[in-house]
């Protein structure tokens, strides 16, 4: 078989894993908080026991977008977004500390303090989980201020400091489930950062840029067609020798 079809390959190969990664974007321009992920390509050489004569292309995520996203005003009392660096700490899907930036804050049957994605916010003390409550207030600073249920109205519940951290973005990378976590193994967690604050009646959007998405996904799929076709051209050329050494 003609090498030049392993080549192609690879190239549609690595086409659609690079549409994957401009796809999940895209799906993600309205989810809060969302921070984009890049894509590049790059050459890497075919190594062993031979001479490295070939270069094929590899797709990668060096890194997501760290660039705040829109404010987008919303108006209700537990919609906060925090104003430039910093995040909020959550409990991941694997029970460890992962951070985020979504602030669309609710409380479910439980007192559990989540997010939109479903993610349980860290407090002071741990797993943030609230009592029954009449009225609650989030703080610029992040403090949780309720009035209990059944209490007279001059009775307020111990406040709750929400665990907000601000980490080097270059020690952070995104999970599968869209949190972020330290790149290193053994780093963490990081310490709260009282030094930021949190702006009231607004959700930060994503900051994916749908247009530029939406052309790069339009010219991976160019290409892609244009790998196809050079693998049927392979195998045409293939075809054609063969014919042509069985007619001697």
């Amino acid at each position: 078989m003609d090498r030049a079809l392993y080549i192609a390959m690879s190239g549609a190969r690595q086409n659609t894993l690079g549409q994957a990664s401009h796809a999940n974007n895209l799906a993600n321009a309205s989810t809060t908080g969302f921070r984009s992920d890049y894509s590049q390509s790059r050459a890497m050489g075919v190594f062993g026991e031979h001479f490295p004569t070939r270069a094929y292309a590899m797709v990668e995520s060096p890194a997501s977008d760290f660039r705040q996203g829109p404010l987008i005003e919303t108006g209700r009392r537990m919609d906060v977004s925090i104003e430039h660096q910093g995040w909020f700490a959550v409990v991941g899907p694997d029970g460890q500390e992962a951070y985020t930036r979504a602030g669309d804050l609710s409380v479910d049957p439980n007192g559990r303090l989540l997010n939109g994605q479903g993610d349980q916010l860290i407090g002071d003390g741990g797993p943030v989980v609230l009592p029954p409550f009449t009225q609650i207030e989030v703080s610029r600073a992040g403090i949780i201020t309720i009035q209990p249920a059944g209490e007279q109205p001059v009775g307020v519940a111990e406040p709750v400091q929400l665990k907000l951290v601000n980490p080097d973005p270059q020690d952070l990378e995104k999970g599968e489930d869209g949190l972020f976590r330290f790149r290193e193994a053994g780093v963490g967690p990081a310490d709260f950062d009282p030094n930021i604050s949190l702006v009231n009646g607004f959700l930060e959007g994503s900051n994916v840029n749908a247009v530029s998405e939406l052309t790069d996904l339009i010219a991976l799929n160019r290409q892609y067609e244009m790998q196809v076709k050079l693998m049927k051209r392979v195998d045409e050329n293939t075809a054609a020798t063969t014919q042509l050494l069985q007619s001697q």
